[in-house]
């Protein structure tokens, strides 16, 4: 097993290399936000949707256009609105009057990477046409369906204190991202840094790409190789069980948990795991990798109760309460 783990550990040094590439051009570009660098990183590498939930101005939209622009891949941002419709979205059929046929023009969602900017103020209609792309790859135009290119990410951006004019996403949706991430705000020094960077006008840094697509796909085949441990497989399924039957477990929370994670957790929950294990340059999982990542994957697939929302208490602090509690491998 030893000599297993050493050759994907050859393999993770070969191919990790792209890591700090990203790492130290966003860094240029989007201060202070280390947390929201390397989730995005993850997504990339886990081949997984990204929902950022934040108040304005904390560098959602910024550092999504950054990460596109050091990918040589095609980059679209689309701007959701209530008026939006799939056929803005997917393309549609145009009619040839001197032949009598249609013809397909194809619509932003064709690129590798997407920027959904505020994606719930999007209508009912728009959100299930995006359904298909981010679970199938594909989208269907009339009669025929085509698949997407490869890589194909969405980041998705939402709003959570302006509520008019927003459309709820639905739980089938929200459950194919993979992350829903909660952008804080800049520390004091971080700002301050942000304040003297930014506070001109007239200057803007280009950015050139430094990473090839083929780069991540050859990283994303080293991350499922990374070794995974029957314990650490225990572990996961306790954490996604836990939300579901927490009595089996000895935690006290049936009353606050109204929904909890689906089988697709558990799947995410794994997945990242190994990815942040290759972020951090090892060959193998542990149970603080899968720690560090439950919350992210987690929270927007955990509903809690009445009860709950009554006493304060969201996703977040069940999630926390669940990884203090349950033993550790």
């Amino acid at each position: 097993m030893s000599n297993k783990i050493d050759v994907i550990q050859d393999r993770v040094n070969e191919e990790r290399g792209f890591v700090e590439k990203i790492r130290s051009e966003m860094g240029r570009i989007v201060i202070g936000q280390t947390y929201l660098v390397d989730r995005l990183i993850l997504g990339l590498l886990c081949d997984g949707h990204v929902l950022l939930e934040g108040v304005p101005g904390l560098a959602k939209t910024l550092s999504v256009k950054t990460l596109a622009s050091l990918l040589d891949t095609r980059f679209q941002r689309l701007q959701f609105t209530p008026d939006l419709l799939p056929a803005d979205l997917l393309g549609t059929l145009i009619y040839n009057p001197k032949d009598g046929d249609f013809s397909i023009r194809k619509g932003p969602i064709f690129a590798n990477l997407i920027l959904a900017d505020e994606i719930n103020r999007a209508p009912a209609k728009v959100q299930s046409a995006l359904l298909e792309a981010m679970q199938e790859r594909q989208v269907t135009i009339g009669d025929t369906t085509y698949p997407l290119p490869s890589p194909f990410l969405v980041l998705a951006t939402e709003n959570p204190i302006e509520q008019e004019g927003t459309y709820p996403l639905p739980e089938a949706q929200v459950d194919r991202f993979i992350f829903k991430l909660k952008v804080g705000y800049p520390s004091l020094d971080e700002e301050r840094t942000i304040m003297e960077r930014h506070a001109v006008t007239g200057e803007k840094q280009t950015l050139t790409p430094v990473v090839d697509p083929e780069e991540i796909l050859k990283a994303r085949k080293v991350v499922n190789q990374i070794y995974l441990d029957d314990k650490i497989k225990d572990y996961i399924l306790s954490i996604v069980f836990a939300t579901r039957v927490p009595a089996d477990y000895d935690l006290d929370l049936a009353d606050y948990l109204r929904f909890g994670a689906s089988p697709r957790a558990s799947i995410s929950l794994a997945l990242a795991a190994r990815a942040h294990a290759f972020l951090q340059g090892r060959a193998y999982v542990t149970p603080q990798d899968v720690k560090s990542m439950a919350p992210d994957v987690l929270r927007h697939r955990v509903l809690v109760s009445y009860e709950a929302e009554a006493e304060e208490k969201d996703s977040d602090a069940l999630i926390e309460h669940i990884l203090r509690e349950l033993p550790v491998p």
